[in-house]
């Protein structure tokens, strides 16, 4: 017979062998620790604040789900919105947004201001929205609030709001103003071609829900999260 003979690991290497199975083990036992961590956080709770483009925008399902992708941890993202409305109304809405007790608030509150026939004046709006700034940081502490601009609009939609720049321009002013954060979407949908802009945004105000979602929610994910998951 020929006898079998096997070389006995020198100490140095069955150090390096423990060292990998210590770290391969604390490996495993971090990933199910964060896995099981994250199923038992509280979703992260966004509220978006604004008019028809949060009504009708049709983003806010991707925003919750990609965010949560993201982060690794549930995410619900409600809307207190309503089509054709102000500053005014919105003044009116502070305790359902409060009562929701957001950990995010998203504000879209210009684009009705800066309508022609509603009478919203640019110094009034802008009055109007410091008030309604001021009143979530007073009763919503910890939450951020993002102030955003949309899409551009364009045909009548465009015509009855030939100030609107000078809206959100105001807007912006007063959340950084305090402190707040503010996000442009505008420079996003204004990458796109003007065939496939008028395709996206059909009446010229509201754009389709699939395209909001592909403009809009990864600049949000990004910002929210502090990084592009989307690679």
């Amino acid at each position: 017979m020929i006898g079998l003979r096997f070389r006995r690991a020198a100490p140095s290497e069955r150090r390096r062998v423990h060292g990998l199975v210590l770290f391969l083990a604390c490996v495993m036992a971090l990933s199910i620790f964060n896995s099981a961590f994250a199923e038992n956080l509280p979703p992260l709770k966004i509220v978006a604040f604004g008019t028809s483009l949060t009504a009708r925008g049709g983003w806010q399902p991707a925003l919750q789900a990609e965010l949560a992708a993201c982060l690794d941890r549930p995410v619900e993202v409600d809307s207190v919105a309503k089509s054709g409305e102000t500053t005014l109304w919105a003044l009116t809405q502070i305790d359902r947004v409060v009562a929701e007790q957001p950990d995010i608030v998203l504000i879209e509150l210009y684009a009705n201001d800066a309508t022609l026939h509603r009478l919203v004046s640019l110094a009034q709006s802008r009055k109007n929205i410091g008030d309604i700034l001021d009143k979530l940081r007073q009763r919503l502490p910890q939450a951020r609030i993002i102030v955003m601009a949309m899409n551009p609009f364009s045909g009548m939609r465009g015509l009855i709001r030939p100030f609107v720049g000078s809206y959100i321009s105001a807007h912006r002013a007063e959340a950084e103003k305090r402190g707040l954060e503010f996000v442009d979407h505008r420079p996003n949908w204004e990458r796109l071609t003007p065939d496939d802009l008028a395709a996206a945004i059909p009446d010229g105000a509201h754009p389709l829900p699939g395209m909001a979602a592909k403009i809009i929610v990864p600049e949000l994910v990004e910002k929210i999260a502090g990084r592009n998951c989307g690679e």
